[in-house]
């Protein structure tokens, strides 16, 4: 994968806060995803889904209310996990050819195995007790990571072994960052920078307004260089896509182009990856499944809030 931009990273960041009222009913923040599955199709977005992995899952799951197709009510940690939402009667789940139908092969999937397959299961099982929870996230995260970097440029270099052997080998090129939306695309962050020791890190704050209800950004924080760099975006857990919408909006202000950011998640919905790239065609999301039900309490358990 190559991208056109270069930057030193090098540059320091600085502060500053946005304001906007543009989308509504935002994705909770603090893990608190919204659980919906849309069926309706574009035909324009047809395309081949870029399977990194077997395929995308799309059984009935466990967690899954048997009368959720006739609007079923499902948790979300907007209200400290225990609101309830209802979704259309007319939603269904989606098998894997609708979604590479619908979304295109701006979605890639990490490779499945069993060791991810486990980590899934004791992410979303409600008895695993927060330290190992914590430990199987750490674990997932900095595969996603791993992945993620493979899809920034490299560039060939040559070096010299301690027997004096000339190695051809490739490095990173210079400019790139980490954007995460806080507060659950915090828990990403060691990951990255266990790979990448010196790379910048911004952050976002995005939260629904109490009295419209809309997704609104409070503040903002990137390296004043931005507009040069790929930009590896960092949010956990993908249900509606709202607010990483509005995350991707804040880039663009600041005059990154959808191009070149790689938005890095664990779990998707389809109808969340879905409007994400129906909003931006040209963006990359990188996941480890599409399930039509996330684990929204992913931000409270990590962070012991819940």
């Amino acid at each position: 994968m190559a991208t056109e931009l270069r930057c030193p990273d090098s540059m320091p960041c600085h502060n500053q806060q946005v304001n906007s009222a543009s989308t509504q009913n935002p994705e909770p923040q603090q893990a608190g995803d919204l659980i919906l599955a849309h069926p309706g199709g574009n035909s324009d977005s047809a395309a081949t889904l870029t399977l990194l992995s077997g395929h995308a899952h799309s059984s009935v799951p466990a967690e899954l209310d048997p009368q959720a197709s006739g609007g079923a009510t499902f948790n979300s940690e907007n209200n400290g996990g225990t609101g309830n939402y209802d979704a259309p009667a007319s939603d269904s789940l989606l098998g894997d050819c609708e979604i590479s139908r619908q979304i295109g092969a701006q979605l890639k999937l990490l490779p499945m195995n069993d060791q991810i397959r486990e980590l899934q299961t004791i992410i979303r099982d409600k008895t695993a007790s927060r330290g190992d929870f914590m430990f199987s996230a750490d674990r997932l995260i900095r595969l996603v990571v791993e992945e993620g970097l493979n899809q920034l440029p490299y560039e060939e270099c040559m070096v010299t072994t301690p027997t004096g052997y000339k190695y051809e080998g490739v490095k990173f090129e210079k400019g790139n960052c980490g954007v995460s939306i806080m507060r659950s695309g915090e828990a990403m962050e060691q990951g990255l920078r266990d790979c990448c020791r010196s790379i910048r890190i911004g952050k976002i704050l995005i939260q629904s307004d109490e009295e419209t209800q809309r997704a609104k950004v409070y503040y903002a924080k990137f390296p004043p260089d931005i507009y040069r760099r790929k930009v590896l975006l960092m949010y956990p857990i993908l249900s509606t896509g709202n607010t990483v919408i509005e995350a991707v909006k804040v880039l663009i202000e600041h005059g990154v182009q959808p191009s070149v950011i790689i938005l890095l998640s664990l779990f998707s919905t389809p109808h969340g990856a879905k409007s994400i790239i129906q909003e931006f065609p040209e963006i990359t999301i990188l996941t480890t499944e599409v399930h039509p039900v996330a684990p929204t309490h992913f931000g409270q358990k990590y962070f012991g809030t819940d």
